[in-house]
């Protein structure tokens, strides 16, 4: 009797904390009264959200630890998403790295594979996991060495099942990447370009950037000319699958029709880096990492980084809170690397303000801050106080460089503030 009171008292617990953390998602996103039309796809947004979004983060990790200029004495804290960057960081040697997210399925990807670092026996192993992770050895490799070691939380959400009742770790055996709200999207946009005669696939095949910008010119451009295309991505909802909220959509889209912004988009993942260098393009073009030992993958998937992300995975704390509340808890002038991924272009200018004053609190001499957005300036100068804003100098040529180079190629810009 006393174990099944004490049962009862921990689901309720855990079904208070899942509320909170539910009611922090929806104050992130949520700005408009309810039966308005933007709040209805806010909410609409919520619901989607509260599942798996990315099975990999859509930053470049590689520009990222260029413009953070990690050194041994930082502490990174981090947006965790889909992990893979939180653990492409452990290559620039940090002393630590903090990633928090309010989503409980990156949660809990992030802590798979933070468990999967340390006790899968070798790096066939690791990169048959999550390079590939199509096998059903996966899942025999999940029971012997990572579930042993995974708390209640995390073990509970990889064997509990979907909305379509499929188990979660069932992901690893049939091409995780194809799962989530982005994986859905992509697949989506498969199946209507098919439908249109394209097979994305196509451009894997390539064999040098002039032959990229031909079969984009040729194949994918006049696909965003179709007027049902032009139509659907018109809808805010349409883009729910990469993790837009409809806050985010208004500044994506800008003044330019959203068929227009999708096909500069795409065409600079397309065109602008060679194939044979950007996961991104294999995961948007092929849905994973491709086959073989020249396939382009995330740093902490490479070989010759297995060595130091197993030696250092335990730098790496993953917490299930808001980023502004896990700065809350920290002390003055103790933290000096910041990557808040896209998350400002959900924020009120209550909410950056907020964020910022932690952020400068937080920050030693010479911190740095990264963020993404999806338009492409800087959205702080005039919604973040100057008396906070202007403690920090804004890298505008180095930040100019940095979204160039970011091969993701989803953002209008990549921005770097230095503590002056």
């Amino acid at each position: 009797m006393a174990n099944a009171i004490r049962s009862l008292r921990d689901r309720i617990g855990q079904d208070g904390r899942k509320a909170a953390k539910n009611r922090a998602v929806r104050t992130a996103v949520h700005q408009h009264k309810h039966l308005s039309k933007q709040g209805l796809l806010e909410r609409a947004f919520t619901f989607a959200f509260r599942g798996l979004v990315y099975a990999q983060i859509w930053e470049d990790p590689s520009v990222d630890m260029e413009a953070l200029a990690i050194t041994p004495d930082s502490h990174v804290v981090t947006i965790a998403s889909g992990g893979c960057n939180m653990m492409s960081y452990l290559t620039a040697n940090p002393r630590a790295i903090t990633a928090v997210d309010l989503n409980t399925a990156h949660i809990a990807l992030n802590k798979l594979k933070l468990v999967a670092a340390r006790h899968l026996p070798n790096y066939e192993a690791f990169h048959r996991f999550f390079a590939q992770a199509n096998s059903r050895h996966n899942v025999i490799a999940y029971r012997t060495y990572i579930r042993p070691h995974l708390d209640e939380a995390t073990l509970a959400y990889w064997e509990g099942r979907d909305l379509i009742g499929r188990r979660r770790i069932g992901g690893f055996a049939k091409n995780v990447y194809k799962r989530g709200l982005l994986g859905n999207f992509i697949g989506v946009a498969h199946l209507l370009a098919r439908l249109n005669g394209v097979n994305p696939k196509i451009l894997l095949k390539a064999k040098s950037i002039e032959e990229q910008r031909e079969i984009f010119d040729r194949e994918f451009a006049p696909f965003f000319d179709k007027g049902f295309i032009k139509w659907i991505t018109d809808q805010p909802a349409s883009l729910f699958g990469l993790g837009i909220p409809p806050a985010q959509y208004e500044a994506l889209a800008g003044e330019e029709k959203m068929a227009v912004v999708l096909r500069e988009r795409l065409e600079k993942l397309a065109c602008d880096f060679d194939i044979k260098d950007n996961y991104f393009a294999w995961q948007a073009f092929g849905r994973g990492y491709g086959e073989g030992p020249s396939a382009p993958l995330p740093p902490y998937l490479q070989r010759d980084h297995y060595a130091e992300i197993v030696a250092r995975a335990e730098r790496i704390e993953v917490r299930h809170t808001n980023f502004t509340d896990y700065l809350r808890s920290q002390g003055d002038a103790s933290l000096d690397r910041y990557i808040l991924l896209d998350a400002q272009d959900w924020m009120t200018d209550e909410q950056l303000t907020d964020l910022w004053s932690e952020i400068t609190r937080t920050a030693r001499a010479d911190a740095r801050v990264l963020f993404r957005t999806a338009g492409e300036p800087s959205i702080l100068p005039g919604r973040v106080p100057h008396a906070i804003l202007g403690r920090w100098q804004y890298r505008a040529e180095d930040s100019l460089d940095y979204t160039r180079r970011d091969r993701s190629s989803i953002y209008g810009g990549v921005h770097l503030y230095v503590l002056g």
